[in-house]
């Protein structure tokens, strides 16, 4: 756990900022786990999560419909059967939080527009609204083998959390959000993330604590106690 910036708290709200990308499994485990330790917390309605656009394979190109395990397998040099070796372990580190991931199904994706619908849905609704359109697209890529780049499934998707249609269709057939997504990775970049979920925790405005990777309920619940008690 690092310490990000040195000024006291003044009461026990804490934002919990989380870089994601709807496409990497261990983001899914580590969004739950969060969630988990913010209901064990000692304030958990003080607790506010937002998500932050992370791009971990920018360059796959949209509609490709190629399998996440046949990409795998020309990355690595194996065969199916190898990938299949390569993920059992985050398979079964998903199970006891409750999530099932059917890692063979997945379709390979082009996570932009998925990042730009969850801005939207932030501006929209807040982060209850965001963590659903992220939760959606989880389930959507680990569980249903659907292709999160295809702008009708993006549609279907971001209506089944919540999101007004129209407004959805209007965005997808524009730009707007794009410059949210970029700023996200910026910052991300600025602040040195080189890999996701990172998270980081603290009072709106003070001293921020920060932790990479799916860590242990645990480890989320001691960033948020130190977030929220930043002088014990």
């Amino acid at each position: 756990m690092t310490t990000v910036s040195p000024e006291p708290a003044q009461d026990h709200h804490v934002v919990v900022d989380m870089w994601v990308d709807v496409v990497c499994p261990w983001c899914y485990i580590g969004k739950h786990r969060v969630h988990d330790a913010i209901a064990a917390s000692e304030h958990p309605a003080e607790v506010t999560v937002v998500h932050h656009a992370y791009e971990l394979d920018p360059e796959a190109p949209v509609g490709s419909g190629e399998s996440v395990s046949a990409s795998l397998a020309a990355k690595y040099g194996t065969d199916l059967a190898g990938v299949a070796r390569m993920q059992a372990r985050v398979v079964e580190a998903a199970q006891p939080d409750g999530i099932h991931l059917d890692l063979a199904s997945q379709v390979r994706a082009n996570t932009f527009d998925a990042h730009r619908l969850v801005a939207l849905a932030l501006a929209m609704g807040g982060p209850p609204l965001q963590g659903a359109m992220v939760e959606r697209l989880f389930s959507a890529h680990f569980a249903e083998g659907l292709a999160v780049d295809d702008h009708p499934t993006l549609q279907r998707l971001a209506a089944e959390a919540g999101l007004d249609e129209r407004r959805v269709a209007s965005i997808l057939a524009s730009e707007e959000y794009a410059d949210a997504v970029r700023a996200d990775e910026d910052l991300a970049r600025r602040i040195g993330v080189t890999g996701v979920p990172f998270t980081v925790a603290g009072p709106p405005e003070g001293r921020k604590v920060a932790v990479s990777g799916a860590q242990p309920v645990e480890v989320f619940g001691e960033l948020l106690a130190a977030a929220q008690h930043p002088h014990d």
